[in-house]
């Protein structure tokens, strides 16, 4: 038998799911209640009694960890990376990424892009 507790889990997981594969677009949480065929408020209740965050913080962390990817991983710059990842304001991504990781998409960038032997090629 299903508890109330399992649908919950359920849900979560299946929003999580729903804001990886659209985190590249403009969070709409009456988009992904109704794509999960539930009511908005109560998805984010049940959203963040499993998490411990709202939606909209998630589909944040989302962005963010397929942004530190790029980051480090491409030759994109961070304003090309923002644009990416689904941020139409290079500003605001820098501000949402310093928030969650404590430093600035180009902080991190240096900080992390392998470095190159002197005398190789």
């Amino acid at each position: 038998m299903q508890t109330k507790q399992d649908g919950g889990t359920a849900l979560s997981a299946a929003a999580q799911a729903y804001m990886e594969a659209h985190s590249v677009e403009k969070f709409s949480l009456e988009r992904m209640a109704k794509a999960l065929f539930v009511n908005g408020s109560y998805l984010t209740r049940a959203f963040k009694r499993h998490t411990g965050m709202t939606p909209l913080a998630y589909h944040h962390r989302v962005r963010c960890a397929k942004a530190k990817d790029l980051l480090t991983r491409s030759e994109l710059s961070v304003s090309q990376v923002g644009e990416a990842v689904g941020y139409v304001s290079s500003s605001h991504f820098s501000h949402i990424f310093r928030k969650l990781e404590g430093c600035s998409p180009s902080e991190f960038q240096k900080s992390h892009k392998p470095k190159v032997k002197e005398g190789t090629y």
